[in-house]
């Protein structure tokens, strides 16, 4: 039972949609804006709830949006470089007549990957119980599964600070290759980090993943949103490629500095090792 419902005669649908980086988004499917928990949920016309379903088992409820690139705060940029991508949703329903936040709750969710088609967008995602339907446990490989710079207990506590630098690109070959020629650092040593602008058209959006650093060039996966310009500053943490080497001697120059914490298994046999029969003397 919920512990409290709209009024029927009044009922509309707000959602608040809460990115990985940056403002929340606050929407309503009323004609006219309402202003509830000190915050404004926006009527402008541009996109639409596309579907809501659930049933009264444990498959999870689904969460569609589709709109306007632009329209409510949902800009191009922050779609095309992610933002979106496995943002937190809530839907809830309340009375247009005195609303309150969060007032019926209907579901909580993940979105999924972001579209862009054209000057469109489209948005889908699951509530939070399809988290009853993933397959958990610790898996066993050579490659170490923490997250890289992560302090929680058994973490990898590698200090974030001591890998983390700034500086100036002073070259731009395209919106994935740069350079800052200041950068003496050894190649491969900010592989498989991340990079994130702190002034330019690129300030705000999400950091990229890096492909490959040699000699001050930096190579990300994707591309950023705009082209980044000489000048632009940057953050850039160093990356991590999961090997017993990087813990031996990458972070210090000392051996076994990391060891200690390293959480792969290089030495497990594999499965056509250990199912071999045995020889009989």
């Amino acid at each position: 039972m919920k512990s409290a419902v709209a009024d029927y005669r009044y009922r509309v649908l707000c959602l608040r949609i809460v990115p990985v980086t940056g403002s929340p988004i606050y929407l309503t499917d009323h004609p006219r804006d309402l202003v509830m928990g000190g915050h404004t949920y926006l009527s402008t016309a541009g996109y639409q709830f596309t579907g809501y379903a659930a049933t009264a088992g444990f498959s999870p409820a689904s969460v569609d949006l589709e709109g306007i690139a632009g329209a409510s705060g949902i800009t191009r940029a922050a779609i095309g470089s992610g933002l979106f991508d496995g943002a937190r949703c809530y839907l809830f329903a309340t009375s247009w007549l005195s609303p309150v936040e969060d007032q019926e709750p209907i579901t909580a969710g993940i979105f999924g990957q972001a579209t862009l088609l054209d000057h469109r967008y489209q948005i889908g995602g699951v509530s939070l119980i399809d988290a009853l339907n993933q397959s958990v446990g610790q898996a066993y490989g050579a490659q170490c599964p923490k997250t890289f710079l992560s302090q929680t207990t058994a973490g990898c506590m590698v200090p974030v600070a001591a890998n983390t630098v700034t500086g100036t690109l002073t070259s731009v070959t395209s919106a994935s290759v740069f350079r800052d020629s200041a950068r003496v650092e050894a190649a491969d040593t900010f592989g498989a980090g991340t990079i994130r602008f702190t002034s330019g058209p690129n300030a705000g959006l999400k950091p990229l993943e890096i492909k490959s650093f040699s000699g001050g060039t930096i190579t990300t996966f994707e591309p950023f949103y705009y082209l980044p310009a000489v000048g632009n500053s940057y953050s850039m943490v160093r990356g991590c490629r999961k090997r017993l080497s990087d813990c031996q001697n990458r972070w210090n120059g000392s051996a076994f500095s990391n060891v200690v914490n390293f959480g792969g298994f290089p030495w497990i046999p594999t499965g056509s090792t250990y199912a071999k029969v045995g020889q009989g003397g």
